[in-house]
């Protein structure tokens, strides 16, 4: 499987990486779990990803990495917005994941400039994320959103962030396109880019004129990204993003200027569909 340098990290990760949502964001799956997980491993992926926020998917993690911890790169997220919100957050993952450092901790799901102005007042969350960077309880330090580009864009200039955890699809390109907005600014300053919500949070079934999903992953890993986070929810559904990743080859522009015009009369459906 294809790597890619997750920016100033230096780590070169796999395009595709392990989310913690489908199958792990349970309770009471330990087994599928477990076997999801060490699938992920066997086919080569080192990215694996969780957040404070995804049920059990911690638990599930710290339960089937053990030794093989030392061979991946593991990312968790916070939604706390104080210091002490996310300090405990923090001590929480750490214990759930069986593991003394995180890799990459990341500020979870930045919606709103009140969000912002929360995460960085006093006593607010960044201190918590610079004190882990500092004792060495997680070697990057990130952020996440999916809302509004603008509140990604306002973090970025008030942090040196060392990644950034954005939605990456072509119904984005047409709305409040993070790609536009913020991946420019993040390549000039290093910052390492993932994507996530490649399939537009699943809801892409709802096309039915798209019988494969790999066109959306082509157009996601053509975009200037280390890695695609994807939540599985089965195996099948692993071993079918492992192939994409396996047999990528990128879009041209013609071919993605040509997706996002089919997708943008969906897009906005797409995007804020609910079940």
């Amino acid at each position: 499987m294809e790597k890619r340098k997750l920016g100033r990290t230096g780590f070169e990760a796999t395009i595709m990486g392990l989310g913690g949502e489908g199958l792990l964001r349970t309770y009471g799956q330990d087994k599928e779990a477990y076997t999801l997980i060490n699938k992920a491993l066997d086919l080569g992926i080192n990215y694996f990803e969780s957040a404070r926020a995804y049920d059990g998917s911690e638990e599930y993690y710290g339960k089937a990495f053990r030794e093989r911890r030392k061979d991946i790169f593991l990312a968790g997220k916070s939604h706390a917005r104080t210091r002490e919100g996310a300090l405990d957050h923090l001590h929480e993952t750490l214990r759930n994941m069986k593991t003394d450092h995180l890799d990459l901790w990341q500020v979870h799901d930045v919606r709103t400039m009140d969000d912002v102005e929360k995460i960085f007042a006093v006593g607010g969350a960044i201190d918590a994320f610079m004190e882990a960077k500092e004792k060495g309880l997680t070697r990057f330090v990130g952020v996440s959103g999916h809302q509004d580009p603008s509140v990604i864009r306002e973090c970025l200039t008030r942090f040196d962030f060392d990644t950034m955890l954005v939605p990456i699809n072509p119904a984005e390109a047409s709305q409040n396109s993070f790609l536009e907005e913020i991946l420019p600014l993040a390549e000039k300053r290093g910052v390492g880019i993932i994507g996530m919500k490649i399939y537009v949070r699943g809801f892409v079934s709802k096309l039915t004129f798209y019988t494969s999903m790999e066109a959306f992953f082509r157009f996601a890993l053509s975009q200037p990204i280390a890695t695609a986070v994807i939540g599985c929810d089965n195996l099948e559904q692993l071993e079918q993003n492992v192939y994409f990743a396996r047999s990528f080859k990128p879009m041209d522009w013609e071919q993605q200027d040509g997706f996002v015009e089919a997708i943008a009369p969906y897009a906005r459906d797409l995007l804020y569909y609910k079940e």
